[in-house]
């Protein structure tokens, strides 16, 4: 047992040999303290992130509801079945409508660049242009669907939606690119060629990568049929239905499903021809993404740890060493192995806790520094992988230190004296 005097005297000769030696214990632990920076920059960046599609999913509804006749997320090729699906139509939107546990329906159509989620048109007022916008039609449903949040002016009706009216509400980078600290409602734009009165203005959008431009407000929304005169070509309607609470989603959805399968006739044993996917599946599926990548990141980072691991072991053997006729002393004096296995045990500990708190320090640094350079990219540091990244580091040193100790506390004391 070693009573508390001793253990004070033990931990007081580990910092000596620490502080004696600075700039070699400084480059023991650059790889800890690179390992926990990194640690805690990308869990930081990765919290921000997760943070702010939460928000995002949050701010559509949790109780909203969407159906497409492909699969929304398609990697790959389409399978030949997929190709020969019926677009779903206006009237599959008007017969949901009718269905039990549905509060709104609307039915919609976008054009913009898949690939680059960024819009393709170019949109004009006098001698000002805004590119990259995405064009869309909507039922005037929309907004009870969605709950958009409107700065100024109205949202189209029903009334505008029958007639065909040139008639828009533009998303917040639409507005700003083209009037600026103009008043947009009542001016005309400019849409291939022809002119489409502002009747409203949507709030700016939350985007997921934070203080970051979000392609969904540069948008300039339409009523659908009026979109329809503009693009008869187009067939692909994306369905958006609010079900009547989030409990009564899979009800709504299963609605839906048998609606469908009616109006489309699909066979019993077959499989449906369509997708409905939910809000809370967006989430599912950044998860999926981000998942595997987060892990590959963290993956990578640990090499710091271990090869800082590898670093501190090298360190406390040379030490033990150069230390030998010192702890050939301490052993005729009177020191037990324990005594010295817990003294080198505890520089290799306290030079790694030191490197972890460095790597803490240096991991807030990035964390700050990140939106700065980057605002699109939000970084919210976590007391969980805080505590991680010091365990860690605390850690590398128990594992990579016990050796070490273990070599020094079994020298024979005689041969120890011996030694020059």
């Amino acid at each position: 047992m070693i009573r508390k005097s001793e253990f004070g005297e033990i931990v007081q000769m580990a910092t000596d040999t620490i502080r004696s030696n600075k700039l070699r214990s400084g480059l023991t632990v650059l790889g800890i303290v690179i390992g926990v920076a990194v640690v805690i920059g990308v869990s930081s960046i990765g919290r921000g992130l997760d943070d702010n599609v939460r928000e995002l999913v949050s701010s559509i509804g949790s109780n909203v509801i969407f159906v497409f006749h492909l699969d929304f997320f398609t990697f790959g090729r389409m399978t030949d079945e997929m190709r020969a699906r019926r677009e779903l139509t206006y009237d599959d939107a008007l017969a949901m409508n009718d269905l039990p546990h549905v509060k709104a329906v609307s039915a919609g159509m976008r054009l913009f660049r898949p690939e680059l989620g960024v819009g393709s048109y170019s949109v004009k007022y006098q001698d000002k242009k805004v590119k990259n916008t995405i064009l869309e039609g909507d039922m005037a449903s929309a907004k009870d669907v969605f709950d958009l949040p409107m700065a100024s002016g109205r949202w189209f009706s029903d009334f505008d939606d029958e007639h065909h009216l040139p008639v828009v509400v533009i998303c917040y980078e639409t507005q700003h690119e083209l009037f600026g600290d103009q008043d947009p409602l009542g001016k005309e734009i400019n849409i291939e060629g022809r002119l489409f009165e502002v009747i409203g203005t949507v709030q700016k959008i939350k985007s997921v990568f934070g203080g970051g431009k979000d392609p969904n407000d540069n948008r300039v929304l339409m009523p659908l049929k009026t979109f329809k005169t503009l693009h008869p070509e187009m067939k692909q309607h994306v369905i958006s239905v609010k079900a009547t609470s989030h409990d009564d989603m899979p009800k709504a959805m299963d609605e839906i499903r048998e609606l469908l399968r009616r109006r489309r006739k699909v066979a019993f044993d077959k499989p449906d021809n369509f997708a409905i996917m939910t809000s809370d599946s967006i989430t599912d599926v950044w998860n999926q993404l981000t998942g595997a990548l987060f892990i590959g990141m963290f993956a990578i980072s640990s090499v710091g740890l271990v090869v800082g691991g590898v670093g501190v072991m090298n360190i406390m053997l040379v030490s033990v060493t150069e230390r030998t006729r010192e702890i050939g002393v301490r052993k005729a004096i009177g020191a037990r192995k324990r005594d010295i296995l817990l003294q080198f045990t505890l520089e290799a500990i306290m030079l790694t806790m030191v490197g972890g708190i460095i790597g803490i320090l240096a991991g807030a640094v990035v964390v700050w520094v990140i939106p700065m350079v980057w605002p699109s990219l939000p970084a919210r540091m976590s007391m969980f992988w805080v505590s991680f990244g010091f365990s860690s580091a605390a850690g590398v040193g128990l594992v990579f230190g016990i050796y070490p100790a273990w070599k020094a506390a079994n020298l024979d004391p005689i041969e120890s004296l011996r030694y020059e």
